[in-house]
């Protein structure tokens, strides 16, 4: 079997320049099938809400939702690094606050690292966490509640291959240091571009992981499971940037399903159509 992932696994791919997959997953079987593939980081994002949940606030999820989430998502996850991000809040109320909720996600949940969204703003929180032992991976970039922050239109900053401001990319380097300093095990940056994404990934000795906006030019990319297979009713419309149509697939079967039950047919794996 192959070892379990650690943080200096990933260092040291970083520096022989292996890229690192991650894949957001929210379920036990996901996670089951995401560890089969080998990726090197399962991350249980707090975007459950929206995706899976049907919320139409993010900000809705709350901290005993992400430990559930992360529970079941760790009991099918053995050899990847289990990554959970924090739910609004925590982070927010102060550096107390953030430390509790991390060692309750770790000691309930038995998650390995920590995910902090807007880690830029709250460098303090991240040694923090650091010094309890909690490995850190730091979100930043641009988002959209730091597009206007930073000058720029979120709308075109989140393109494919989209290009960040003049300046603007040394301010990037600027926080990816910041964050390096002060403790962080690896670096999400969102929207990174072709330009300031290689800028910073050099800039660093610790990974540059990539989700939403983020491309080749970085140490590794991370993507919704979901996403990756079509797994969603908008994917029967657009069945765009994904290697499969689960949700076209599901629609078909389950069709079938409801046919054979109005038909008073034997179900499939009754016979049927075996």
């Amino acid at each position: 079997m192959t070892p379990k992932i650690t943080i200096p696994h990933l260092h040291q791919m970083k520096q022989s320049g292996t890229r690192i997959v991650g894949l957001v997953v929210w379920d036990y079987q996901m996670a089951l099938i995401a560890d089969r593939v080998g990726v090197e980081i399962i991350s249980v994002g707090d975007t459950v809400g929206h995706n899976l949940w049907g919320q139409p606030n993010p900000l809705e999820v709350t901290m005993d939702q992400m430990v559930t989430v992360a529970q079941a998502v760790r009991r099918g996850t053995k050899r990847a690094l289990l990554s959970v991000d924090f739910p609004y809040g925590p982070l927010q109320e102060g550096v107390g606050s953030a430390v509790r909720a991390a060692i309750r996600l770790v000691k309930e949940a038995g998650v390995d690292m920590i995910k902090l969204d807007g880690a830029a703003d709250f460098p303090e929180a991240v040694t923090a966490l650091t010094r309890a032992g909690i490995p850190v991976w730091a979100q930043f970039g641009i988002t959209p509640q730091t597009a206007l922050a930073h000058g720029v239109d979120y709308a075109s900053a989140s393109k494919p291959g989209a290009q960040l401001p003049a300046g603007l990319t040394a301010r990037m380097i600027d926080e990816a240091k910041r964050l390096e300093a002060a403790g962080a095990a690896l670096l999400d940056f969102t929207n990174s571009g072709p330009v300031a994404g290689p800028a910073v990934t050099a800039a660093v000795s610790i990974p540059v992981i990539g989700g939403f906006g983020g491309g080749p030019w970085l140490d590794g990319r991370v993507r919704m499971a979901h996403a990756a297979i079509g797994y969603g009713a908008k994917h029967l419309d657009e069945p765009i940037e994904t290697y499969a149509n689960v949700a076209q697939i599901s629609l078909e079967a389950l069709t079938e399903l409801a046919a054979d039950i109005r038909a008073r047919q034997h179900i499939r794996g009754q016979g049927k159509k075996a």
